[in-house]
């Protein structure tokens, strides 16, 4: 039998966690994959369980100083229908699993997993998300960059919660996201890009750019992002190809049962390459 425990708020969770190793479960829609052990057989877990997901505390959408703050047990589905998440953001939940996988999977969960082919990773990456961890005795506000340290690994302590996810309230003037996978919906991503701009004069004033699920972890580059800054749209014919020459550089996917390196990192070129051609189109 797994030992399990449900606290009523969050100050008895932290409280919890304080004084016990225990394994956290939101959703548990990775968790329990990763833990099953085959059909009609139960999951098999070493620490006891702590069940969050019920926390009034991890359940707020809210505009906060001008900032959206997403508690970290926020359903999937409530930010889709939520008027404060930017469109751009709906549109990559929309295309993560299915509806009623996403009536049960959280954002946090989905942070917290630290894979890189994570959905929601490319646009917090490319908007500098900010996430707040908790302990009984402190909270530290980590930029997500900081946070995940290669795959399946982060800095979470074992007596912290990921507590609140902090984005800017923002929508740019041209987004593009792209997620390849065996089939439009429900399939684990091959490679995913997501770029944002803004344009003011016919010059770049602003354009972020992130791939998912081509490397360790996700790939984003402040330096490449300031080589386009300022530039006016029509020097970009003369830009992308150093532009795609330094992410190849970065750009460093592996072979798995879902697809090629060669084709990771090819694909992945050309929708940088597609994004900064169409700039000046939009």
């Amino acid at each position: 039998m797994v030992n399990s425990l449900r606290p009523e708020t969050l100050s008895e969770a932290l409280e919890i966690l304080s004084k016990n190793h225990c394994t956290v479960i939101a959703g548990g829609t990775d968790l329990m994959v990763q833990k099953a052990r085959g059909f009609s057989i139960k999951p098999e877990f070493a620490k006891p369980l702590i069940f969050i997901e019920h926390l009034d505390e991890l359940n707020h959408i809210s505009l906060e100083n001008g900032e959206i703050h997403i508690g970290a047990c926020a359903i999937l589905t409530d930010l889709i229908q939520s008027n404060l998440i930017p469109d751009t953001f709906k549109e990559v939940i929309g295309q993560m699993a299915s509806p009623p996988t996403r009536n049960l999977a959280t954002i946090g969960g989905n942070i917290v997993n630290a894979s890189p082919a994570g959905d929601t990773l490319p646009y917090l990456y490319a908007v500098d998300a900010k996430i707040e961890l908790k302990s009984v005795n402190d909270t530290r506000l980590i930029p997500i960059n900081e946070f995940i340290t290669a795959p399946k690994t982060t800095i979470l302590k074992e007596d912290e919660l990921l507590t609140n996810i902090i984005i800017p309230n923002k929508e740019y003037d041209i987004t593009i996201y792209r997620k390849l996978g065996q089939r439009k919906g429900m399939s684990l991503t091959k490679a995913a890009f997501h770029g944002m701009a803004d344009i003011s004069n016919e010059k770049i004033s602003d354009i972020r750019m992130a791939f998912g699920s081509v490397a360790p972890t996700i790939v984003r580059s402040l330096k490449i992002e300031t080589l386009l800054k300022d530039k006016n749209i029509n020097e970009l014919e003369i830009l992308v190809p150093k532009v795609l020459a330094k992410y190849s550089e970065l750009i460093k996917p592996i072979d798995d049962a879902r697809s090629t390196a060669k084709y990771r990192k090819d694909v992945s070129l050309r929708l940088v390459e597609d994004f900064l051609n169409n700039l000046g189109e939009n």
